[in-house]
């Protein structure tokens, strides 16, 4: 395999997860009766421009389907998060009603329509149709396309360039980083400028959080690799805001190469974090396969002491991460009958690979489990307070990461 971005021949391992069905390919009580398919999850690093990358299987009409399940606007701590990210960038690059802002990746309009509240004129651009009708219902302007570097030509042909063009945790979606990359250059106003979010690699590893890791995910990203992409095609990184959402991520500021700007010395500051941490190093690496490999054995051991005990042990939330760990671990609805979820879009529905059923929350005060697995580690402090009530009958609440403990 050649790496996405600088085609340098890929030789390095970053990680093995063995094989795993799309991550959000949830499936039907039909669909238990069919096959699955399974794909290997391995993860390797580019030795030249140190992006680090899944290794190739297969393409992304099978991971975004129509009937797509991530809804953004579940998680009422990421809609918090949105209305604030708003308001902060209408007041700091001077957005009015003359403005124009694209975003990439846009769902359920979870982000957009603060800017409708605001009478900014917006498009959303996504792909996946169960999530952009929500969008639509609520004003916003959809386009129905993966962006490409055709689809972002049109657009500017049509005079449809943006002041400012946001992708919240869709850069590391990609399969085309590069031609991703081009596309955001043409959309872009002469003086306008690119946000982008997404998982920092360096918490990735400092924080053994491999769940984050699956086929959806083509790109682990740096700050070095995102500068060195950027640069490539034009566009440079001018800010960098380190944030707390999905376990550290990244928050860039980019515009045109040519722009006179000032580069923060957060570009600075964070880039010299990763040099000191080592993060590209193979001792670092082969750390990070030690710790993930500790926690399966942990947690497995944890889960047949419990069985043979006849305690009860689910799971809270049915996020992708889930579905890599569980795969990866090996487990199914023997030592983890069912998992529960506030999205309607997964309720009824069984986990790919484990086949654990989804159900609502209320089944929880049904069943009266001794432990629950709180699978989306990044909203612990919101599902801590959701499911306060347990503490009646005694029920422990477990995180896997950065490492197996009992809250």
């Amino acid at each position: 395999m050649k790496c996405r971005h600088c085609s340098a021949e890929l030789q390095k391992s970053f990680l093995d997860l063995d094989f795993s069905p799309p991550s959000n390919a949830y499936l039907t009580k039909e669909d238990l009766n069919k096959p699955e398919m399974h794909y290997p999850l391995r993860v390797l690093m580019c030795d030249s421009c140190k992006l680090v990358q899944t290794e190739d299987y297969t393409d992304k009409d099978l991971l975004f389907s129509s009937d797509y399940a991530y809804f953004s606007s579940t998680s009422t701590s990421w809609l918090k998060h949105a209305e604030l990210f708003v308001n902060k960038v209408i007041d700091r690059f001077s957005l009015s009603k003359e403005s124009f802002v694209i975003e990439v990746a846009s769902n359920d309009g979870y982000l957009l329509r603060n800017f409708v509240k605001h009478s900014i004129p917006c498009l959303g651009i996504e792909p996946t149709v169960s999530t952009a009708e929500i969008s639509i219902s609520l004003g916003i302007p959809n386009l129905l396309e993966f962006l490409s570097e055709n689809v972002a030509l049109n657009l500017s042909n049509q005079g449809k360039k943006a002041d400012l063009i946001i992708g919240n945790n869709v850069y590391a979606h990609v399969p085309n980083i590069n031609d991703f990359t081009k596309s955001l250059k043409i959309l872009l106003k002469p003086n306008g400028v690119i946000s982008l979010e997404f998982p920092h690699l360096l918490n990735l590893v400092k924080f053994s959080q491999f769940d984050t890791i699956y086929h959806e995910h083509f790109s682990y990203l740096s700050l070095r690799s995102v500068e060195t992409i950027f640069n490539s095609v034009g566009l440079k990184v001018f800010d960098v805001e380190e944030l707390e959402t999905h376990g550290g991520s990244l928050r860039v500021f980019g515009t045109h190469l040519e722009n006179n700007i000032d580069i923060s010395e957060n570009v600075k500051a964070v880039l010299q974090k990763e040099i000191d941490f080592n993060l590209f190093d193979d001792k670092t690496i082969e750390d990070l396969g030690d710790r993930v490999n500790k926690i399966k054995y942990d947690f497995l051991d944890f889960l047949l002491e419990q069985k043979i005990k006849g305690k009860k042990v689910i799971g809270y939330g049915a996020p992708a991460k889930a579905n890599t760990l569980l795969n990866f671990f090996g487990i199914k609805r023997d030592l983890i009958p069912f998992v529960c979820d506030a999205s309607k879009s997964k309720q009824n529905k069984f986990l790919p690979g484990s086949h654990i059923p989804v159900f609502h929350p209320d089944q929880i005060k049904h069943f009266k489990p001794d432990y629950i697995i709180i699978f989306p580690w990044n909203l612990q402090i919101e599902i801590e307070s959701l499911l306060q009530y347990t503490k009646e009958w005694g029920c422990k609440l477990i995180v896997l990461l950065p490492e197996f403990r009992i809250i």
